[in-house]
């Protein structure tokens, strides 16, 4: 292998490929990254896998001799990103023994030897050959992933909650992620295809309708999708390849493959109540400022704020008792109906949902202090936000 390319394009593909590198891998080889010189392609391929989420991308080069071979990760991302900006030049010797798993990195200022791995070792990312396309526009899974995926579980056991839900129909895209505390729903409009559209997707084999598309898929790999998508640039168009298993997504050059998740997602909207005896509507900012002050004493403790609504001064407290550690309490303007209400919430989960909701204003939905409350945006994206409150000591 013989290459020549550029430093910082090699920096930005390499940093995207390793970020599914694991840090413990359960074989040597799947510390590094795989790298692939195609003179018929003018490309150099990287791939990145852990044998359940795996990114692959290539980027123009001058390829002076095909070859392939694979390179401790974080080794690799250190070195690359410390070189000069400018061409730089990778070579491997792999008709010489003693050479065979060494790559050479020569730039402006000197050069590299670093030892890897032969390629043949290297698991081949998963691919579907019979699976289902589908085009899924890219702005509308951007604020979906935005409002969702923070509220997915992160406890490995409950294997299910730690994706989100995928429902879509024939106008809109419904995305959804529970940890068993809170639950973030969001749908977006898909604005139906014109005839290009149409084109393209006729060129990406057997499509599918949207109202078909039902699957829950690993936040962890969403959050991947999401720092791909905002790189894209207009006019491209994010590819879903689906089959019983699996997932990939494509967009340009590059490709993520991941697992599904399995098993029933639980019936998230029988969790929402329809009637509410109060109502707040506060200015999200503000209260969002007032939990992050409230919130420095909150984690000293157990991470408990109570909300005091005052119907009649029209008026929210937020309060902190952290016994042995001080008291904080703020007081912000809100428009209240229905009877005064001390209730009680994790302030992380309320600090969480109130970045994704995104409107200037937002509405609070309540019954009592032990039932569900929902938070939902005044105009803008249409989300809903459920958190399930704490009981309050006295």
């Amino acid at each position: 292998m013989k290459v020549i390319c550029s430093q910082s394009e090699l920096k930005a593909n390499l940093s995207l490929v390793s970020r599914v590198v694991p840090s413990r891998p359960t074989h040597p080889v799947l510390a590094n990254v795989l790298l692939e010189a195609d003179m018929e392609s003018g490309r150099i391929t990287l791939t990145g896998f852990d044998l359940s989420l795996g990114i692959c991308t290539s980027l123009d080069a001058q390829i002076l001799e095909s070859g392939k071979l694979t390179i401790p990760a974080k080794l690799m991302n250190e070195i690359v990103s410390r070189l000069p900006e400018g061409e730089i030049t990778l070579i491997n010797d792999d008709e010489d023994e003693s050479k065979a798993f060494i790559l050479e990195i020569q730039s402006a200022s000197g050069s590299f030897q670093v030892r890897g791995l032969g390629a043949d070792e290297y698991p081949e990312l998963p691919t579907i050959e019979d699976g289902d396309t589908l085009s899924l526009p890219i702005e509308a899974l951007m604020e979906g992933l935005k409002g969702t995926a923070f509220a997915a579980s992160t406890d490995d056991t409950k294997q299910v909650l730690t994706g989100v839900h995928f429902i879509g129909s024939q106008d809109s895209l419904e995305m959804a992620a529970t940890d068993g505390h809170r639950l973030s729903m969001i749908q977006t409009t898909v604005e139906s295809g014109d005839e290009d559209e149409d084109d393209d997707e006729e060129s990406t084999g057997s499509t599918f309708d949207l109202k078909d598309f039902e699957a829950t898929i690993p936040a962890r790999a969403l959050r991947e999708v999401e720092k791909m998508l905002s790189g894209a640039q207009d006019g491209e168009q994010l590819i879903l390849h689906v089959d019983e298993s699996q997932v990939i997504f494509e967009l340009g050059r590059q490709r993520l493959t991941s697992r599904k998740l399995e098993g029933t997602y639980p019936a998230y909207r029988q969790l929402i109540p329809t009637q509410f005896k109060r109502q707040m509507t506060v200015d999200r900012k503000r209260l969002l400022n007032a939990l992050e002050l409230v919130a420095v004493l909150a984690d000293q403790k157990n991470n408990i704020v109570k909300f005091s609504l005052d119907s009649e001064k029209e008026q929210l407290s937020l309060s902190v008792d952290a016994k042995d550690v001080g008291s904080g309490k703020q007081t912000l303007p809100a428009e209240i109906t229905g009877e005064n209400l001390h209730i009680g919430f994790n302030v992380k989960y309320l600090m969480d949902g109130l970045k994704a909701l995104g409107s200037e204003e937002i509405t609070m939905h309540l019954n009592e202090s032990t039932q569900p409350v929902i938070f939902n945006p005044l105009g803008g994206v249409k989300m809903t936000y459920l958190v399930m409150p704490v009981q309050l000591r006295d």
